[in-house]
Formats: C-alpha cells, sequence, structure tokens
C-alpha cells in the first residue's frame, strides 16, 4: 500500500472517529437538554421528594362571628398523628411494628389491623388520626418517650367547633376533615377563611429515615380572614325557637323555614330552617324512622340513602327551595294596581264565592263569598275574585315588568350556595287564566327569599334592597379587610304607594285574616298565604305569613313558611301568623321598641302586682286599686298575711288580687279549667269563675274578635294551681282565609 493510500485510510478512520464522537457529544446534549428542559421540573419535584419529608401544618381557620361579635364557628387547636414508615422498619431489632400498631390503636381508638396496614406500607408518610385532643395528644407523646420510638410524630392542626351546635346551621354550614368549607358560609368564604397552609421540610435518605445531620425547615401557616355576618344571635335563636314549636304543633311533613330582614339595609337578621342539624355532628342523621329505613336497606344502597338523607337535613329551604306564594302574593298585586293608580281605597267589588275566566270557574277560599266590599275590604279578606279583577286591570304585559321589578326572576345573590330563581310564565304563554290566578300568587313559583326582599321593598318606601348575609372580613387583629355595603337594587314603587299599602296591610292584622300576628301596642302590618302544592288535590298545602313592625316605621320583616301541615289545620292565618306574631313581640322587644298603645288597648294592658303582704287592708286596697285591679278579701283582720297572684306577677287590668286577713284553713289550690275551643267571652267566664285570671293573647287580642277561637292554654286544663293565679290563653281565627 501506497504511503498516500495509507495517509488517506487513516484520515477516513479519524473522520469516522471524530463524526461518532460528535453524535454523542450532540446526543448527550440533547438529553442533558431534554432533562434540564423539558423534565427538569418534573425531576427536580421528584429529588425534593426523595431526599426530604414534607409535612403540611394546616393553617388556623377564620372565626365566624355574628353582628354583635359573638363566636358561631371557632377553631380550637388539635393535633395531628403521622408515622413514617421507614423510619418504624429500620427501628424494628428495637420495637416491632406489630407492637407500635397495637400501641397507637389502643390510645387513638383505632382498628389494630387499619394502623398495622399504614405503618407497613412502602412509603414514607401516612396519617394515622386527624385532630385529637390535648390529652390523646399526650398519651401517645408519653409512648413515644416510654419506647424512644422514631417515625411517629404529632404536627399541629385546629378542629372546626359550633358553639351554638345547630342555631343557624344551614346558614353557617360546615367543614370537613382537611377544614375546606362543605356547606353555608363556610363553603362560599373557603377561600378568605382557610389561610394558607405551612410546612415542616425535613431531609431523609434514600431508605426514607431521617440523615445523620439535623435539616429541618418550617414554613408558618398563614391564618384566615374572620367573617362577620349581618346574624343576631338573639335574633336568631327567637325565629328558631318559635319555628321548631310550629314544626311540632302542627306536625309539619316538610318542614319549615323563616327569615328576618331589616328592610332598610337587606341585612339578614336571622334565617332558619327545620329540621335542622347539629354543626358539629353534621354526617349524624337524628331521625329514628329514617336511620331505621336505611339500616333496612342492603349493605350496598345504605350509604347511597344516607347521603341523600343528609343532603336534604343539608338544605336551606329558605334559598334553594321555591314555592307557590298564594295570597301574600297579593301584597304585590296591590301595589302594581296602586302605583299604575287602576284602583282606589274605595272602589267595590263583589264577591260571589268564585269568578269565571275564560273557560274556568276560580273560586275565593270563602265558600258564599264576601257580597260587595271595597279594595280596602278585599285586601283584609284577601277575596280571590276582587285580585282576579285588579289583576285584569292592570294587564298582563305591565304585570309581567312589575313581577320582574320585584325581583322575582332574578336571583337575590345573596352569599349562600345553591339559590333558586322564580319560576314564571312567557310572555306568548302569559294569557288571560295565567294572569288570572298570578293575581292571588298561584302557577308561578318564587323563594322565600325573594318572598321577603319584595316585601321589604313595600316596607321600606318601594326600595328594593339586595339581601346579604355578609358585613365584613377581618384579620386577627380585628382589622377590617373588607366592608360589605348595603346595596340598593331599584326604586319598585313610590314611597307614596308604600305608605297607603303598609296601612292596608295593617288592617289585615289588625281587622282581617292576619289578626292571630296582632300584637298590643305595635302596629303590625301583614299578609296571609296559603298555596296548595301540585297536584291540586293532594291535600298538601304550604301556610305562609309575611310580616313587618312598626307598620308606620318598619325595623324589622319576617316570613314564616310552614310545608304540609298535617295535625288539621293549614291555613296561613291559623298557624303561619301565630309564630310571625311571637317572632316579632321578641325582637321588637329586644331592640328596645316603644310601645304606643290605643286607648282600648291601654284597657286591657297588665300590670305588675303591687306585693301588699304584711301592709295594712286599707293600704293594700289603696295600692292595688290604683293599678287597675280588683280586690277578693278572705278573712276579716285588719292586715294582709298573704296575697294571691303573688307580688311581682305581671296580670291583665281589672283581674283580681285575693288578699287574706287570717290564717288559711281552707285549700287555696283549685284546677285549671279547660277552655280551648271557646270563644274569647265563653274563656274569659270559665276561667274566672274558677277564681282564675287570664291573659289573651294572638287573634283574640284584636280589635276584630269575633270569629276566633282558643286554641293553648298554659297551664294546661287539670293541673292544680294557686287561686287567683294567671292562665294564658292563645286565640286564633276559626275562618282564617289565605
Amino acid at each position: 500500500m501506497s504511503l498516500s493510500k495509507a495517509k488517506m485510510k487513516l484520515r477516513k478512520r479519524m473522520y469516522y472517529t471524530l463524526s461518532f464522537c460528535m453524535f454523542l457529544l450532540f446526543l448527550l446534549i440533547g438529553r442533558t437538554g431534554y432533562l434540564q428542559i423539558a423534565k427538569g421540573d418534573q425531576l427536580q419535584k421528584l429529588a425534593v421528594e426523595q431526599q426530604t419529608r414534607d409535612r403540611i401544618i394546616n393553617s388556623k381557620r377564620g372565626t365566624i362571628f355574628d353582628r354583635n361579635g359573638k363566636q358561631l364557628a371557632v377553631s380550637s387547636s388539635v393535633e395531628t398523628v403521622t408515622v413514617s414508615p421507614a423510619e418504624i422498619k429500620a427501628s424494628e431489632k428495637t420495637i416491632s411494628a406489630e407492637t407500635v400498631a397495637t400501641g397507637l390503636a389502643e390510645i387513638l381508638e383505632l382498628d389494630y389491623d387499619v394502623v398495622l396496614e399504614k405503618i407497613t406500607k412502602d412509603s414514607s408518610y401516612e396519617i394515622i388520626k386527624r385532630k385529637i385532643e390535648k390529652d390523646m395528644a399526650d398519651k401517645v407523646r408519653q409512648y413515644i418517650t416510654d419506647n424512644k420510638i422514631t417515625g411517629i410524630r404529632l404536627d399541629a392542626d385546629t378542629k372546626r367547633f359550633y358553639p351554638y351546635g345547630s342555631l343557624a346551621s344551614h346558614v353557617i354550614g360546615f367543614t370537613g376533615l382537611d377544614n375546606q368549607g362543605l356547606e353555608g358560609i363556610e363553603m362560599v368564604f373557603d377561600k378568605n377563611l382557610k389561610g394558607s397552609p405551612g410546612r415542616i421540610i425535613s431531609a431523609k435518605n434514600a431508605a426514607g429515615t431521617e440523615m445523620p445531620f439535623k435539616y429541618e425547615k418550617l414554613v408558618d401557616p398563614q391564618d384566615g380572614l374572620n367573617v362577620v355576618l349581618t346574624i343576631d344571635e338573639t335574633i336568631q335563636r327567637f325565629a328558631e325557637k318559635h319555628l321548631e314549636t310550629a314544626l311540632i304543633e302542627n306536625k309539619l311533613l316538610n318542614g319549615a323555614a323563616c327569615i328576618v330582614l331589616d328592610p332598610k339595609t337587606g341585612e339578614v337578621l336571622a334565617m332558619g330552617t327545620k329540621p335542622d342539624y347539629d354543626l358539629n355532628n353534621p354526617f349524624y342523621i337524628q331521625d329514628e324512622a329514617i336511620k331505621q329505613q336505611i339500616e333496612q336497606l342492603p349493605q350496598n344502597e345504605r350509604s347511597q340513602k344516607k347521603e341523600q338523607e343528609l343532603r336534604k337535613l343539608w338544605r336551606n329551604k329558605a334559598v334553594v327551595d321555591s314555592y307557590e306564594p298564594g295570597s301574600t302574593f297579593k301584597i304585590f298585586t296591590a301595589a302594581m294596581a296602586l302605583e299604575d293608580k287602576v284602583v282606589g281605597l274605595n272602589d267595590t267589588f263583589y264577591c260571589s264565592g268564585s269568578k269565571k275566566v275564560a273557560n274556568y270557574n276560580i273560586r275565593c277560599w270563602k265558600a258564599g263569598g264576601h257580597g260587595s266590599q271595597t279594595f280596602v275590604d278585599g285586601v283584609r279578606n284577601s277575596c280571590n275574585p276582587v285580585f282576579i279583577e285588579i289583576g285584569a286591570r292592570v294587564g298582563a304585559e305591565r304585570f309581567i315588568d312589575c313581577f320582574s321589578g320585584f325581583g322575582f326572576t332574578q336571583k337575590t345573590g345573596i352569599e349562600l350556595p345553591g339559590e333558586a330563581p322564580g319560576i314564571f310564565h312567557t310572555k306568548k304563554d302569559f294569557n288571560e287564566v295565567e294572569l288570572a290566578t298570578s293575581s292571588f300568587g298561584q302557577s308561578f313559583q318564587i323563594t322565600p327569599l325573594q318572598m321577603i326582599a319584595g316585601v321589604a321593598a313595600v316596607a321600606n318606601g318601594g326600595v328594593l334592597m339586595r339581601p346579604h348575609l355578609v358585613k365584613q372580613l377581618t384579620d386577627s387583629n380585628d382589622n377590617i379587610v373588607t366592608e360589605f355595603e348595603s346595596e340598593m337594587v331599584r326604586q319598585v314603587i313610590s314611597k307614596e304607594t308604600s305608605n297607603t299599602l303598609c296601612s292596608l296591610l295593617e288592617t289585615v292584622v289588625a281587622k282581617g285574616t292576619g289578626s292571630a300576628a296582632y300584637i298590643k301596642g305595635f302596629r303590625v302590618a301583614g299578609k296571609t298565604g296559603t298555596s296548595e302544592k301540585v297536584p291540586r288535590g293532594s291535600g298538601k298545602y304550604i301556610a305562609s305569613f309575611a310580616g313587618f313592625a312598626p307598620a308606620d316605621d318598619p325595623q324589622v320583616v319576617c316570613l314564616v313558611l310552614l310545608d304540609e301541615p298535617s295535625s288539621g289545620l293549614y291555613y296561613g292565618g291559623q298557624i303561619a301568623s301565630p309564630v310571625v306574631r311571637s317572632i316579632l313581640e321578641d325582637i321588637l322587644n329586644y331592640l328596645g321598641v316603644e310601645p304606643a298603645y290605643t286607648p282600648e288597648e291601654k284597657a286591657t294592658l297588665e300590670t305588675s302586682v303591687p306585693n301588699v303582704t304584711g301592709r295594712s287592708l286599707n293600704e293594700a286596697k289603696n295600692e292595688i286599686l290604683s293599678k287597675g285591679l280588683k280586690i277578693k278579701i278572705a278573712g276579716s283582720g285588719d292586715s294582709v298575711i298573704s296575697q294571691i297572684p303573688k307580688g311581682g306577677i305581671k296580670v291583665n287590668q281589672q283581674s283580681t288580687i285575693t288578699l287574706y286577713t287570717e290564717e288559711i284553713t281552707d285549700v287555696t289550690n283549685t284546677v285549671v279549667p279547660n277552655v280551648l275551643g271557646k270563644s274569647v267571652a265563653n274563656a274569659a267566664d270559665i276561667v274566672l269563675g274558677a277564681n282564675l285570671n287570664i291573659k289573651i293573647i294572638g287573634a283574640g287580642a284584636s280589635p276584630a274578635t269575633g270569629g276566633v277561637i282558643s286554641y293553648k292554654q298554659d297551664p294546661p286544663a287539670g293541673e292544680n294551681v294557686e287561686v287567683g293565679s294567671v292562665v294564658t290563653v292563645e286565640f286564633r281565627r276559626i275562618e282564617a282565609g289565605e
């Protein structure tokens, strides 16, 4: 081979070698680039996971306050037990995994097999039990110390606690094990309440155990913000107490709802749904009948049925459910007509008991009808034919506009999940019959929240305010981070129309179907409602009453809705009006609203019985008579030895006080008579005839006492009481109307 050929061959060999090396270099650069750029973040994450142990520290969830600073939801300090299976395995020469599992299971009250499975997993981090209290955590620490165990840790955590149990449960909501809000305000404001979790990052080796050197980094958690609600805990308690009584007395098959609103600001002062649930144990079903139903199901169907029942229990009826309002909607039909001046207060109407519209004969609630009556009488009597004619005067197009104007076709936007919109006819389908039925509150649906917002607008000079539940977000130092101002939606009717309508609705309570909501000294306005559920003829009704007080300067609006009463009575004027009366009376007294009594009311006011025991008979007589009370003297002495009722008890004026001037030898007790189902006059005669005093409340206390009977008395009939004791008798209307 020549020298030139040898050189050429050498050059080729060098070229191929260099090319191959360059190829390998570029391949290495490409692979490195791919790992660094394309897979860099993922590999870095895997490396960190392999070389460190990362434990989450939950942040302290913010507190939920009522408007007065009362804590409705708080977070208390607890601890979470975690283990490192790799470390426990590495220390098996000292103590076995089975022994560790036995100890932890006993202290933490867990199943041994579950604990053993976790601590023998091929992992570096397992949660054994969350949110344990201090006494249990101290036992775990002692167990670790006594047995010199490595791989068990206790991390700081928080647990949600609700001081008032079930109070406002459908508003507040609750959290899950991971401190995430699952219902109500807890869910809607979860991002604000939960804050940012912290972390403990520590180094570990390839086996998943601690490194020979100590490395640990703590990232502090950031506490969540506090939420200040518009709810008043005291008013909420009033509302729920009386709603619970109504649930039981009327044997409601589908629950009840109540909302109390400040009409001037739209702030929700109370919102309750019954039945409710314990926020501290939200996954527990209290109803024994439902629990038995679940237990009787096949194993594979139980969890699904339980979840369905829990969803029903958590459902906020006041916001999520829609219903036909019935005659409470006549408030808005009247408002439309007055605003458009298509009806006058003295316009006359005739009710024969029904009214024909197209091919349908639509009945009034009163068989035989109301006869001739003015517009004022029609409102007071809740007469369907009157409102059918008024609706016709308003007209279909204007009716739809006004319906929308009051906010019945849109969600209010309240800070709660699952709010339902109103359901109404399309313009194309809104014919003569639909206009007639809509005029008295049937053939469409709205929510209780939409209803009370509309009533509040009528009470607030015609200004519709947006209902809201949250006032502020504050930090841990009580600094205001966010302020939620009251929001005016629109002026729906004039102030003049509002004033007229407030006066009309006051007569409904004073002399009409809502007389069971009458409160002495307070001008209460309102409207009753009774709607038959679909399908018609099912015998299922919703009774409701919407009221506000004082009528001339409304401070609070209250709506009560009772779903499917089964005790025999179902008219709103019979069973819903008394509930609103009780709630409003408690609220007005709590708010310090001064009563303003009419001359007629002053004559029947309660007065406190003076204590005259030990005084001369003449002095006692003068003081008792000065209080507007009557006297009965037992004995012939000159001074009072004892008296019934005792001093300090409140009784109606003209009640009789028995003064004893000698030692009592005869029996001074008497049996309470039964006055249920009696008229006011009959009940008074029977009670007074038994040497007892009577206190009349409800419909019997209103100026229009005709057509009412007693339905509740305290003490009950047959009870032994002292002569002169007070028997409280509550009355309701016989013919309650819608």
